[in-house]
């Protein structure tokens, strides 16, 4: 059967491009349906020929040329096929521009679920312009995924033909559910909504009236023509939510939303994932099974002819428990892989690794084999990853060609066979004897004797003082800090509970110091960790950060007041600690950024402790008057017991922004670095006029650049020569990758002692255009090798939905990247291998 799925994109502006692909104008009677928002599908594909035609239609032929790419791609994201159709040339006084399309297709050898995304460069939310596609794969859902938005996620379908009925099947909550929709026409009829055996639920009327919540959000403007709306709850109900309902329009033209369909709350079982169909005969069961098996690809490296092992992942999505079979498939001759399971039994949200045993081929040599996983109950939602085993040594370990270019659904692995066999999860620290040790998911992990080991916090905290009875504790940072004796430091979370924990056996073990205070407020914690030339005698200064106000301005999102608190202990003759009580910093402290450049807010030698940060401003005042955010530093001495002045160091713009963290180093002759965060705009740089004292005057803050650099999110460390090295976000534009589009980098610079900054430089470019974020954090080790941990993240909710991690992508945390990994120099930024 050949499905019909047009689907309204909207795009904003996109810049011109000039593919080699035929783009043809097709005729607009041919495409049933229009729908907005950019995304892709998601396709049941069984052996043959695979075509995927795709159409595309400026929608306002008046409001600028717009270009669309195409990606196919098959279970194991291979890029089977892609296709860009370039800006109509031709422009008109009319509302509708011609039609155009190309055809995408594979030779599909096995059975699986593909996937198709759309793009347009120059605009992540989509307005005017139409995209629709025509398949013979035997069943297709549509993911309604624009980019992201730094407030509630939402997906509104946008229903764009109204001469000609429409319907939205979709999966139904199974709690109470709310269907709100405008822009429908004047004079339509009642929609009717139906269940998954198609009995008639509920009409729901038009009423004529003009509703524009829907187009707030998605920044279109209402128009002036007379329009009705509807709106509708339907009540829980038992047993729905396993086959689609379908909601019928008379005419094709509205702003749909759906509770858990195109919004959702946290209790929804399927949260971020827009999936619907037009027509119910294209539906098939890809909920439950979303990352049946994960990775999609495997590239390793090994011995040639040697035995070695990699784990996938079986992870069922649905609600009820299922039987997965397994097997492996081979392209050619069959070769040495074997899988361990044949089937495995999955509870409701359950993940198992399968390990499957291979023997590597020849020098030179590449062999493949794929992993099947078919659901018993679903056998037709079968789907594959895919293991290539190369004999020989990996090219993961040379040094690169910078910048790093990801491409499409290609990152480090599928480009280099990276496949490090240690904890990559966070940043890495190392101790004074130079082992490295990582915290990530509840372990510390530590290398001895060449082996990583990892130790559960849960077990191995074995008191706290006081004694707060049998709380689990857990790590609430991934800094790790390390004091004159090497004894180690990590900041933990027992329920409302947060302290200071500390082990003088590398980690095996582990006594809690309670921080007491505040719990019942918003907190965010920071502590001293090693920089390049800070070892503290005793235990690291902690900061904590108490939020008193949060603004509801969308305006102001970024602006928080807090209370800013200094805690500074020490270690008895015994190896105990004790704390003073906290020292209060600022009462106007802006929030700490900490997922991104992870910067030092604290920096100690001797009896002085430095901390720096940025303050809230009063949003009234000009920003002739105050051009950004704040920041200042202060230093208390432990000797004296005594906390100076505040001292101004400069603005970082924009004001009352949080992202604008400035971070603080030291070098070996103790003078005191601070760069000054800014979000999209030159970081500041200022240098202390004496060893180890903030108070005795700074030079004047200058730019890290002459250039008027987009930076944003501070990663700062000094080198064992001095040499200052600096990691952030830089966005480009008008560059030859990506033809030209904007686009964000991951980009380095440094500073000699006495010298100047270097000029930029790209270490990692995106595969796609507009925002991106790399959750980076840049250490060193003790002999000034630099360690730059970082997780590309997409602002296209398709691309970035389609890799499972261990916490939702719309909690705005790191987990649903592609996956962390991790650059190192060790000759003082100049080559860059992967580690």
């Amino acid at each position: 059967m050949k499905f019909i799925v047009p689907v309204l994109l909207a795009v904003l502006t996109t810049l011109l491009m000039e593919g080699n692909l035929m783009a043809r104008e097709s005729d607009v009677t041919e495409i049933p349906w229009f729908i907005g928002g950019i995304g892709g599908a998601y396709l049941m594909v069984e052996p043959g020929e695979l075509e995927v035609e795709v159409f595309k239609r400026n929608w306002d032929a008046r409001s600028g040329r717009t270009q669309l790419q195409a990606i196919l791609v098959a279970p194991d994201r291979e890029v089977l096929d892609s296709a860009e159709i370039p800006p109509s040339r031709e422009t008109s006084e009319e509302s509708l521009a011609p039609v155009q399309s190309v055809t995408l297709g594979a030779r599909v050898d096995r059975p699986g679920i593909y996937a198709l995304m759309i793009t347009s460069r120059g605009n992540r939310y989509g307005l005017n312009l139409g995209w629709s596609l025509r398949t013979n794969a035997a069943g297709y859902l549509i993911e309604t995924s624009r980019g992201h938005r730094d407030e509630r996620h939402q997906e509104p379908l946008v229903l764009i033909h109204g001469d000609r009925p429409a319907d939205v099947c979709f999966l139904p909550r199974p709690g109470e559910f709310e269907i709100e929709i405008e822009g429908l026409p004047a004079d339509t009829g009642p929609l009717i909504l139906y269940d998954e055996r198609g009995e008639q639920v509920l009409e729901i009327p038009a009423i004529p009236e003009r509703a524009t919540a829907i187009r707030q959000y998605l920044r279109i403007p209402p128009g002036d023509s007379e329009e009705s709306s509807a709106r509708a709850t339907v009540p829980a109900g038992e047993g729905r939510g396993t086959a689609p309902w379908r909601l019928h329009f008379p005419e094709g033209q509205a702003y749909v939303n759906i509770d858990g369909v195109t919004r959702w709350e946290g209790g929804d079982r399927y949260r971020d994932l827009s999936l619907w169909s037009p027509e119910p005969q294209s539906w098939f069961s890809f909920y439950p099974y979303r990352w049946l098996i994960s990775p999609y690809q495997r590239t390793v490296w090994s011995e040639p002819e040697q035995d070695g092992e990699i784990m996938f992942r079986v992870h069922n999505q649905g609600q009820e428990s299922t039987e997965v079979d397994l097997s492996l498939e081979f392209s050619g001759d069959r070769w040495p892989a074997e899988l361990d399971l044949e089937s495995i039994r999955l509870n409701s949200g359950q993940t198992r690794e399968v390990r499957v045993q291979f023997t590597a081929p020849a020098a030179g040599q590449a062999s493949v084999c794929h992993v099947r996983a078919t659901p018993r109950g679903d056998p037709e939602v079968t789907t594959y990853a895919t293991l290539t085993v190369r004999g020989g040594e990996s090219p993961a370990g040379e040094p690169l060609d910078l910048p790093l270019v990801l491409q499409p659904y290609a990152h480090e692995n599928r480009q280099f066979g990276y496949l490090p066999d240690y904890a990559v999860d966070n940043q890495v620290y190392f101790d004074l004897e130079n082992r490295p040790f990582v915290v990530a998911g509840g372990q510390l992990f530590r290398r001895e004797e060449g082996q990583w080991t990892s130790t559960r916090l849960a077990e191995a905290v074995v008191r706290s003082v006081p004694s707060i009875g049998s709380g689990t504790w857990s790590s609430i940072s991934t800094k790790i800090a390390f004091d004159a004796d090497n004894d180690l430091y990590l900041l933990g979370r027992a329920g409302s509970t947060v302290g200071l924990l500390h082990s003088t056996d590398g980690g095996a073990s582990f006594t809690a110091y309670v921080l007491a205070g505040r719990e019942s407020e918003p907190r965010a914690w920071d502590l001293e960790q090693f920089s390049g030339h800070n070892v503290p005698e005793g235990p690291p200064p902690v900061i904590r950060n108490t939020r008193r106000h949060r603004d509801t301005d969308p305006r102001l999102r970024w602006r928080s007041i807090n209370d800013l608190e200094l805690f500074v202990g020490e270690k008895t003759a015994d190896g105990r600690l004790t704390f003073q009580p906290p020292l209060l910093i600022s009462d106007m402290a802006l929030g700490l950024s900490m997922h991104s450049g992870i910067p030092s807010s604290v920096v100690s030698r001797d009896s002085k402790v430095h901390v720096v940060w940025g303050e809230a401003t009063d949003p009234a005042i000009s920003r002739e008057e105050i051009p950004g955010v704040p920041a200042y530093a202060v230093t208390y001495d432990r000797d004296a017991e005594t906390l100076g002045e505040p001292v101004f160091l400069s603005f970082g713009p924009p004001p009352n922004d949080g992202h604008n963290t400035p971070s603080i180093t030291m070098d070996s002759r103790g003078y005191l670095h601070v760069v000054v965060g800014t979000h999209g705009a030159p970081f500041q740089y200022l240098r202390s006029s004496e060893p180890n004292d903030a108070e005795s005057g700074w030079t004047s803050a200058t730019r890290t650049s002459d250039a008027n650099l987009r930076q944003t999110y501070v990663g700062l460390v000094c080198g064992a020569d001095d040499t200052l090295h600096l990691v952030f976000r830089l966005w480009r534009s008008g560059d030859q990758h990506l033809d030209g589009a904007s686009w964000a980098a991951l980009a380095y610079q440094s500073k000699p002692p006495g010298g100047s900054w270097s000029e930029p430089r790209v270490l990692v470019a995106p595969p796609l255009s507009e925002y991106s974020i790399y959750y980076h954090r840049l250490t060193c080790d003790r002999q000034g090798a630099l360690f730059l941990s970082y997780d590309y993240w997409s602002t296209l909710w398709f691309y970035r939905n389609d890799q499972r991690g261990p916490v939702p992508a719309g909690s705005g945390r790191p987990g649903r990247g592609w996956g962390r990994a991790v650059l190192n120099s060790r000759d003082g930024g100049v080559t860059w291998r992967l580690w």
